[in-house]
């Protein structure tokens, strides 16, 4: 990546941007943080069952050296005391290799947490192209790596040479000890001389973890166009959207037009508004609004509601404050239950009145209770 296209990259990286640098198995690592938790591990392990190891380690040894002649001749009897010695010499080390294990596997994830991409498995041809490698050879990332490999090694060279000063005597000592002694002496001090050289590792972990940190933060940083095509990308285009809506209006509008038929009456106000309300005393607790327009909607609901002979009242206060208080499935709300009891009551009149062929009853005027 070039400086300019690193200036150009001033917004935050999107969540999307990271769970798809996670996929590939671009995550922040630190391998300062392993090896320093690796060989902390070992040397407190070391420290601990040292002695016992070699113990069974010299055994092992004693063992190995005193094979009888029997079992040299025998191929067959000789195979089995090497797999019996190679079965011991596990079983003594078992301890601290699983330890390490968990240690190399565990100090990974404290930093980038667990992360399994094939992507990340597959070969990059590219990076055998020789350009590119002498490119990156000579990149300020490369000239950063080199200052911090000199670095670690004047400082993990340095506690080295400090901690064999300070165990010279204990070092030269061990040719004078007995065997299994000597070796279990021996990983114990190799133990304190890990956990010595731990302690500059951890120094340059500290360093490193925060700088691997803000590296990653910086290569996942967004220009603005980045962010405006992922986000079209992920939302479509302002015309698709547009499309969608306007099927999904188109949709709603059709589906409120197959009700009207279903209401009881429609309320209007008498051009600009209607309301299409419908009221079941056995499924219903309260009347509810199944369609409702302004102008044109209006105009086509009583078109239908006229074609399918639904009485239409016009009650304009009504017809307002239901199409300001409502939406199209909901009950209508208690302040206007009286004045839409009136419509019901009228309505259900007429129709009585026009099945027996009686005389019908006068419109009411129908008055909205004081705010």
């Amino acid at each position: 990546m070039s400086e300019t296209e690193r200036h150009d990259k001033t917004e935050q990286p999107t969540q999307k941007r990271l769970d798809d640098a996670r996929s590939e198995g671009r995550i922040p690592r630190s391998r300062d943080l392993t090896a320093a938790a690796v060989m902390i591990t070992a040397g407190i392990a070391l420290k601990m069952i040292g002695d016992s190891a070699g113990s069974q380690l010299g055994h092992m040894m004693r063992a190995g050296l005193s094979i009888p002649r029997e079992k040299l001749m025998d191929e067959r009897l000789l195979a089995g005391a090497f797999g019996d010695l190679a079965l011991m010499a596990l079983y003594a080390v078992a301890p601290l290799l699983g330890l390490t294990m968990v240690a190399a596997i565990g100090a990974p994830m404290v930093l980038g947490g667990w992360s399994f991409s094939a992507k990340a498995l597959s070969p990059d041809f590219s990076r055998l192209n020789p350009v590119s490698g002498v490119a990156r050879m000579f990149s300020i990332r490369s000239w950063v790596e080199l200052a911090k490999s000199l670095a670690k090694f004047a400082i993990v060279g340095g506690a080295g040479a400090l901690v064999l000063w300070l165990n010279m005597d204990a070092l030269l000592g061990l040719g004078r000890e007995p065997v299994h002694a000597a070796i279990g002496h021996a990983m114990s001090i190799t133990g304190a001389a890990l956990i010595a050289l731990t302690c500059a590792l951890v120094l340059i972990a500290a360093v490193d973890v925060p700088f691997q940190l803000w590296d990653y933060n910086r290569e996942m940083r967004m220009t603005r166009e980045e962010i405006r095509q992922e986000h079209k990308e992920s939302e479509g285009s302002p015309e698709v959207r547009g499309r969608i809506r306007a099927l999904q209006r188109e949709m709603a509008e059709r589906r409120m037009m197959n009700d009207v038929p279903t209401a009881d009456v429609i309320v209007v106000n008498p051009t600009h508004y209607a309301v299409a309300l419908r009221y079941d005393d056995k499924t219903m607790r309260a009347p509810t609004v199944v369609a409702k327009g302004v102008d044109l909607m209006a105009a086509r609901i009583r078109e239908v509601a006229s074609e399918h002979k639904v009485p239409i009242l016009e009650a304009p206060p009504l017809a307002r404050a239901l199409h300001r208080t409502t939406e199209i499935g909901d009950e209508i709300p208690a302040d206007l239950y009286v004045a839409v009891a009136q419509v019901l009551t009228y309505i259900f009149q007429l129709r009585a009145a026009q099945r027996d062929h009686q005389t019908l009853p006068a419109v009411p005027k129908i008055e909205l209770p004081e705010a």
